[in-house]
């Protein structure tokens, strides 16, 4: 059979693909304190060995989170005990010869789903799940798991690498920590976790622990015109192949390291409130080969906001050199820089670092040793030493970093090394939003829909990063009269992002409608948690159009008045008109009544229905706030259960808990 253009592009994209993963860490591969080893091999113990590490700290990591944590571990091991460690990411490296290792490892794992591991730490998963008892006897190990207790598999992947490491006869040295991102509680469990267990390996490897200063990773050199071309100096570009003129951009693959610069076709507010805002934005793929399926995540790459800059570069005295091109290099002449260079110093702050983020206690202890005078340096030590301290007056207020100094300082600036700032704040991170199109009948389109965070907070505005960029752009695109909270460089490095364009990359998600067309669907989005079920109607209107049947349809959404923030209420309507009996939508609003209605409520509401559902074979999805949404809905579906079927509420519960694992139960929650 002769191929056509879309097949030779698909295996294009292919071939491109297995390039990207096999030099993923000769490249592109970054680590941001300098740890990070450069190699053409994936043997662990071969490049552990040629490198002469004697400690490796190993992350799996689906965010970027896990990452930063390993990286922050491994620079105060190297600070305190003069260790020569190596990160690694679990993707980059086989792993037959683990046993082989010399010495300690670290592991930093993320749980991703339903207790999943991060999607590029799968063969890990693998390959320590079909290892053998005393496969792994001369292996000695820390972990720690970063985890959302909200989820019904807590700490799922951690869990189970803990127990197949253990199955495997290795050994775990202090104890398996656990960090709960759910309960707000992850930096204070991941300090908790690591004093105790640097304590343990100080005394099990007898090492000695020096002043935990800071000793620099990164070289920073400024040059002067005349000693770098123009062209050759990044302003945000992601990698090089922005610069390179002759690089066709349109060809992925597209991930994490490297974003497709997807124009914004169309966007639009889509609430009818005045303190409030919602921003739905489509991305324009017909001139890529980047494609997605119903239920994918897309991933959109922030900058920084104009005020958040000039904020933060004043407070840390360099706003007078944010033009300035500095050269970054690593000491260690086998590991990658953080981000691409050549760069100035604004660009550094506005496209790669997290500014606007919560502050830890573990940067406010390494911001004593620069502190500028006497007070700064005393708030530094006493914040830093006293949990509830820290929490009552930055962590509850909500401060970001540049706040933080000006508040330890009394608004005097801050003269804190240039290595020192790029090391220690996390990377700027993409955000990850639900699909809310169909690829069935969207094809080259992908739609998102968004809630702009801007809330006030005592006499401050607390705002998202990426919503915020969001709607500047549906401001200035449809020309509104509207102010944004935030303002933002829309044209981009050298203009590339003009008119309207976002680096981005899909993530593929396996909250996906059911394979047979027999099986009901039961679907409970309130707020933007209906985005990915908006995909999934225009998926069956799709299918309804090409003639096919399939099985009923039930959508539970909830927001506050049917007259404000009720997401695309007039689409709901033409599609009732053309699934027919096959779909019914049911709307709970929590502000129009003497009393508030939640989804769970309409839930218990329809229980024979949804009894009958379950009955015939329903998957159920949920979609929305973790916290509380989603374990009332989870325990609402236990009491219809018990009352229908006369389960006990534990037996029912066990019957979720199975579904969940028969992926008939999934959820899509933050």
């Amino acid at each position: 059979m002769a191929l056509d253009t879309l097949d030779y592009s698909v295996l294009a994209a292919l071939a491109l693909a297995v390039l990207a993963y096999l030099t993923k860490g000769v490249f592109w591969g970054v680590g941001d304190d300098g740890t990070k080893v450069v190699s053409d091999s994936r043997d662990i113990s071969e490049v552990v060995r040629d490198h002469n590490k004697n400690y490796v700290v190993f992350y799996g990591s689906q965010t970027g989170t896990a990452e930063d944590y390993a990286h922050k571990f491994a620079k105060e091991l190297k600070a305190k005990y003069k260790l020569n460690i190596m990160v690694a990411d679990l993707a980059d490296y086989d792993f037959d010869t683990l046993n082989d290792l010399e010495c300690v490892v670290s592991f930093f794992i993320a749980t991703y789903g339903e207790g999943d591991f991060p999607d590029q730490s799968v063969p890990f998963e693998d390959h320590i799940s079909n290892l053998s008892k005393g496969d792994l006897s001369n292996l000695k190990y820390t972990l720690f798991g970063l985890g959302n207790s909200t989820y019904e598999f807590y700490n799922g992947a951690a869990v189970k690498a803990d127990n197949a490491l253990k199955a495997a006869s290795a050994t775990i040295i202090g104890e398996f920590g656990k960090g709960d991102d759910g309960a707000g509680t992850l930096d204070e469990d991941y300090l908790a976790w690591k004093e105790a267990t640097m304590d343990i390996l100080k005394s099990s490897l007898n090492l000695t622990e020096s002043d935990a200063k800071f000793e620099a990773s990164l070289k920073i050199t400024t040059l002067d015109p005349g000693e770098y071309e123009d062209g050759e100096v990044f302003l945000g570009e992601p990698d090089k192949s922005y610069l390179d003129k002759s690089t066709n951009l349109s060809l992925g693959p597209f991930d994490h390291a490297h974003p497709y610069l997807a124009p914004i076709a169309h966007s639009k507010e889509l609430f009818n409130s005045k303190d409030r805002s919602c921003i739905h934005a489509e991305f324009d793929l017909s001139n890529t080969n980047l494609r997605y399926s119903t239920g994918d995540h897309l991933a959109v790459w922030p900058s920084n906001a104009n005020e958040k800059v000039e904020k933060f570069l004043k407070i840390v005295n360099l706003w007078e050199d944010k033009e300035q091109v500095i050269e970054v290099k690593a000491l260690d002449s086998t590991v990658n820089i953080p981000f691409p260079s050549p760069t100035t110093v604004e660009t550094v702050f506005r496209h790669f670092k997290e500014i606007s983020g919560p502050v830890s206690r573990q940067i406010v202890a390494n911001l004593k040793q620069f502190a500028p005078n006497e007070k700064a340096q005393q708030q530094c030590d006493k914040l830093s030493k006293d949990k509830d301290l820290f929490a009552k007056e930055i962590h509850e207020n909500k401060y970001d970093l540049s706040e933080v100094l000006s508040i330890l300082s009394d608004g005097a600036t801050w003269k804190l090394p240039l290595e020192f700032l790029i090391e220690t704040i996390s990377p700027l991170q993409p955000r990850y939003y639900s699909i809310s199109s169909s690829s069935l009948s969207e094809k080259t389109t992908i739609h998102i829909t968004a809630v702009v965070e801007a809330d006030k907070f005592q006499d401050r505005l607390i705002t998202g990063v990426t919503t915020n960029l969001l709607r500047n752009i549906e401001i200035d695109q449809n020309k509104e009269s509207a102010k944004p909270h935030l303002t933002y460089d829309l044209k981009g490095p050298r203009n590339k992002f003009s008119p309207y364009k976002l680096p981005v990359h899909v993530r593929r998600s396996t909250f996906r409608l059911p394979t047979s067309p027999t099986a009901p669907v039961i679907m409970i989005g309130p707020g933007t948690g209906v985005a990915p079920f908006r995909g999934f109607v225009r998926d069956r209107v799709a299918l309804a159009q090409q003639g096919k049947t399939f099985a009923k349809m039930v959508l539970l959404y909830g927001c506050r008045r049917s007259d404000e923030d009720f997401l695309y209420r007039d689409e709901w309507v033409e599609y009732a008109k053309t699934l027919g009996e096959n779909f019914e939508m049911h709307s709970a609003f929590s502000r129009e009544g003497a009393e508030k209605v939640y989804v769970q409520h309409k839930l218990y509401e329809l229980k024979d229905e949804i009894m009958e559902l379950i009955d015939a074979g329903a998957f159920i999805y949920v979609c929305g706030d973790a916290a509380r949404m989603a374990r009332d809905v989870n325990d609402t579906l236990c009491r219809i259960m018990s009352e229908k079927k006369g389960f006990s509420t534990e037996k029912a519960h066990e019957i979720l808990k199975n579904f969940r694992t028969l992926n008939k139960y999934q959820e899509d929650v933050w």
